[in-house]
């Protein structure tokens, strides 16, 4: 089969075309024929830094997580999907599981579910690593309907899901953004816009919420960004990162009684630790798409799998707005 390799960890041109062995399906797993696959920062970041990260993968190896395509065969005890199903999940891509650039691949059931209906295969490669982290954001932080919820970055990959997903719940919602096209994209949502650059954290706390904070800060740009969140959070409230990796002082942490959820999803893949949750949040995710509550939005340009390393170069390029994804088939 045709599939993206590398042989080095490092830039763009280490993406290498090569023919390799199709995989066999085996117990407990499904042969997916890949139609699309997106490109995650995570990606970029394995291909970059390589065994600096415990997760991964050995050389040659075959990046990309996330991926939307037709089940071609069963493994032993899988009984929850047939030939034919059309399914999307986050299954590979780092450790020992091979990753979506390529024709087939191998997933893991717990780690997989039906496609919503009403996406194409594009759409549906798009949603989930960001959709599982935007979900489970949101859900450890138990948001509910009337809330205040702000968003820092509502124009990424993770911020446009959870912006929506949190109107879906009922929340009174908030992002920010850093020019009128990420604004835009935010408002057309239902969410109120905010400037970053124009307004300090001070300034919109005041104008948004009378100076009490918001009762939840989902936090999408994470490291130094932070500051701000703990900021902009009322007492006692709720804020959920997707990235700490720094060193920062909590005092505002402890003084305001806040509850910290930091979200790294590929918990499940990298320790076979609960994986059918991922598949649940998939189920779930994908009831909201077909209930309409929420939509991924693809960036305008169109790659192939021999594009791989322009791909990267786009996300890499912070020009794209919305999901980068990579057509395999």
């Amino acid at each position: 089969m045709k599939a993206m390799t590398i042989n080095n960890f490092g830039g763009t041109e280490e993406f290498v075309a090569a023919e390799v062995a199709k995989p066999q399906v085996t117990a407990g797993n499904v042969l997916v024929r890949i139609a699309a696959t997106s490109v995650n920062t995570i990606d970029m970041m394995i291909r970059q830094m390589g065994a600096d990260l415990p997760f991964a993968p050995k050389l040659p190896g075959i990046l990309g997580m996330d991926f939307a395509g037709t089940i071609e065969a069963v493994g032993e005890g899988v009984t929850e999907f047939a030939v034919g199903d059309e399914i999307y999940g986050c299954a590979g891509g780092l450790g020992d599981l091979p990753g979506a650039l390529a024709e087939f691949m191998l997933a893991d059931k717990r780690l997989i579910a039906h496609k919503p209906k009403n996406l194409t295969m594009k759409e549906a490669a798009a949603i989930p690593l960001v959709g599982i982290t935007a979900l489970e954001g949101l859900t450890r932080a138990n948001v509910s309907a009337g809330e205040k919820v702000l968003v820092h970055g509502g124009a990424g990959g993770v911020g446009h899901l959870a912006v929506q997903l949190a109107k879906h719940f009922g929340a009174d919602v908030y992002s920010t953004g850093g020019n009128a096209e990420q604004l835009a994209l935010i408002e057309s949502f239902g969410a109120t816009g905010i400037n970053f650059k124009d307004e300090t954290v001070e300034q919109y706390v005041e104008k948004h919420t009378s100076n009490v904070g918001f009762d939840m800060v989902f936090d999408t740009v994470g490291g130094g960004n932070l500051t701000n969140s703990f900021a902009a959070a009322k007492l006692n409230a709720q804020v959920s990162t997707t990235l700490s990796l720094l060193e920062l002082d909590l005092s505002p942490v402890h003084f305001k009684g806040l509850s910290l959820n930091v979200i790294f999803m590929l918990i499940p893949m990298i320790h076979d630790f609960n994986r059918q949750d991922h598949g649940d949040k998939l189920a779930k995710l994908a009831q909201i798409v077909e209930a309409g509550g929420m939509r991924p939005v693809l960036d305008e340009q169109d790659f192939t799998l021999a594009d791989t390393a322009k791909a990267h170069d786009r996300l890499a390029s912070g020009q794209a707005i919305g999901k980068v994804v990579i057509n395999v088939q």
